[in-house]
């Protein structure tokens, strides 16, 4: 199967589940994903970032990916890049082949942010290509975008229609409380569901996208402090709540910081309990098992995708 436009995707899940974008960073996370969305027959968005395409580079991604859709030729699947800082980046990726982006301005002010957001949707939308902006902002660290809490600021309803009318995007990430890494609360977790409700009510239909969306799984948490990691303290979006998010209009919900713990939390394990082991495959091989595990629980009992491909 081709890639499918996350669109084709959204169209379907509307006010009935999300799908869930799983960030790539090499091979074993990926085929972790895909095992993941075979077993449930579920949809998945593949997101690339700045830092996975200096880290492994786009060819070998891209080469990946193309593995990806022969090895699950039944499933929908579509490419998208995560977090897009530029026109120029975004321009690269789409010639390179990737069916969706996304363009975050939302670090600048409101009319920049519409400026940079329209050049990326005219040059994708000729292509074939759709578009995600952001309105808001997160708390929190995603590679290379730091945002404090003073800074933050939550998605105004209002400038939400205005911006998708005048940009023409075909999703919106939006901030209604979640945040970027594992310490996402300070105090008890509470997402602006309000917010939400007033966003897709003045919006009907539209896809509305969750970034920051990991639950930091405490078991993962304690299974990598338990051999060696020090990680006090962190705390994630509760799962009820990006189920409820689900049905209020959330399309697409942005997780990789549970596939990060997961990932390590798996080594650090193998390593401890196996010193003399040396073979990577020994422990990425476990580790590609708990990254699979993690996105069907994902796919079946949050984003409730499972049974949709």
């Amino acid at each position: 199967m081709p890639l499918v436009s996350p669109k084709e995707m959204f169209k379907k899940a509307y006010g009935k589940y999300a799908i869930g974008a799983f960030n790539v960073n090499n091979m074993e996370i990926l085929q972790g994903v895909i095992e993941a969305a075979k077993e449930e027959r579920a949809p998945v968005i593949l997101q690339i970032s700045a830092g996975a395409r200096k880290y492994a580079k786009q060819i070998y991604l891209i080469k990946l990916i193309e593995a990806a859709l022969e090895d699950a030729p039944d499933i929908p699947i579509a490419v998208h890049l995560d977090h897009g800082d530029s026109f120029e980046l975004c321009k690269a990726v789409i010639d390179a082949g990737f069916n969706s982006v996304m363009i975050d301005g939302s670090h600048l002010p409101f009319e920049e942010n519409v400026k940079l957001t329209r050049q990326v949707v005219e040059y994708a939308h000729p292509r074939g290509v759709v578009v995600e902006g952001e309105l808001g902002r997160l708390v929190g660290v995603e590679e290379h975008v730091v945002v404090d809490e003073r800074e933050a600021v939550f998605t105004d309803p209002d400038k939400a229609v205005e911006f998708v009318e005048r940009t023409g995007v075909d999703s919106l990430a939006i901030s209604i409380g979640t945040s970027h890494g594992a310490y996402k609360f300070k105090g008890e977790p509470r997402l602006d569901f309000e917010r939400l409700q007033e966003i897709a009510k003045r919006l009907p239909g539209f896809p509305l996208v969750l970034h920051g969306a990991s639950s930091v799984l405490q078991d993962l948490v304690e299974k990598a402090n338990k051999y060696g990691a020090k990680i006090v303290g962190a705390q994630g979006v509760p799962e009820e709540m990006i189920r409820k998010a689900t049905i209020m209009g959330i399309c697409k919900v942005n997780i990789d910081t549970d596939l990060r713990l997961a990932f390590t939390a798996t080594i650090r394990e193998v390593l401890a309990t196996k010193p003399e082991e040396f073979d990577p495959r020994k422990y990425l091989g476990p580790a590609r098992e708990a990254i699979k595990e993690v996105v069907k629980h994902k796919m079946r009992n949050v984003l409730g995708c499972s049974g949709q491909a």
